[in-house]
């Protein structure tokens, strides 16, 4: 997980898409999580998932670095032939030739208030009429394509690149590519209008509001992040983590699967 805390400038508080999703969902989870640091171990199981998905992200990365993958991918047949079918669909489907500019890795920042929203996209692909926003996730495609769309990931990324870049909402798209071992690449594409600008800003504002005051009362008063009016009927965090009945294994196991949800797999630069 990332620290909360922004090296570029102190006296902004970083915030990811990860961060973004957490808040949404839960604040005083947010809190435990990010403020406190207090979240619970990892299981090995997803650690192990974690750190696959780390290095399909960094071979993806010397890839469109230039870098050969050869000496790596000759070790690992299966391995090879999901990133060949990956990148043959990533080529026809996105059209890359001379003149489309790339980046993995490509990171995008935004002050806004006293924040830094910051992104890192995959592979970022810029050609003179539109840019492409790629994700590699290292699961199957999921089922609700709704869900997705309103998370955080989806929604900022797009949203950072519109508001850091001269095209148009309706020149800028994000697609999923979806990778799991030995099950073909799924791609998953979002396309972005001033519509969903719109409302995306209007989202932003008021969750970093929310924040803003939560902060506020935090710093004045000590006091804790607050549960909404609903949350105890909506929130799937409030049994395990807030009743005087929560369980400690049951906490453990949805923490598990909370950091599953915000899918926060940070791509470490090679």
């Amino acid at each position: 997980m990332n620290n909360i805390n922004n090296s570029e400038n102190q006296s902004l508080i970083r915030l990811s898409q990860a961060q973004l999703n957490l808040l949404e969902v839960c604040p005083p989870q947010f809190q435990r999580v990010y403020l406190d640091q207090l979240s619970l171990p990892i299981s090995p199981d997803v650690q192990e998932n974690l750190l696959w998905g780390n290095q399909f992200h960094q071979l993806m990365q010397q890839h469109f670095l230039g870098l050969s993958l050869d000496s790596i991918l000759d070790i690992d047949q299966e391995l090879k032939n999901i990133v060949k079918a990956l990148l043959k669909s990533v080529n026809e489907q996105h059209n890359l030739n001379a003149e489309s500019w790339t980046e993995a890795e490509h990171y995008r920042s935004l002050e806004k208030g006293n924040y830094l929203l910051t992104a890192i996209y995959d592979l970022l692909i810029i050609n003179e009429n539109k840019a492409q926003i790629l994700d590699w996730k290292t699961y199957l495609q999921p089922q609700n394509k709704q869900k997705l769309a309103n998370n955080w990931q989806t929604k900022l990324y797009l949203y950072l690149l519109a508001e850091t870049s001269d095209y148009l909402p309706e020149q800028i798209s994000m697609t999923y590519w979806f990778v799991k071992i030995p099950h073909e690449p799924q791609g998953l594409t979002f396309e972005y209008n001033e519509q969903l600008h719109d409302k995306t800003t209007l989202e932003l504002e008021k969750i970093l509001s929310n924040l803003d005051n939560y902060l506020f009362e935090l710093n004045q008063n000590n006091a804790d992040f607050s549960h909404s009016k609903n949350c105890e009927l909506n929130c799937p965090y409030y049994q395990l983590f807030f009743s005087e009945k929560a369980d400690d294994n049951d906490a453990e196991e949805e923490n598990r699967d909370l950091l599953s949800m915000i899918d926060e797999i940070e791509e470490v630069s090679i």
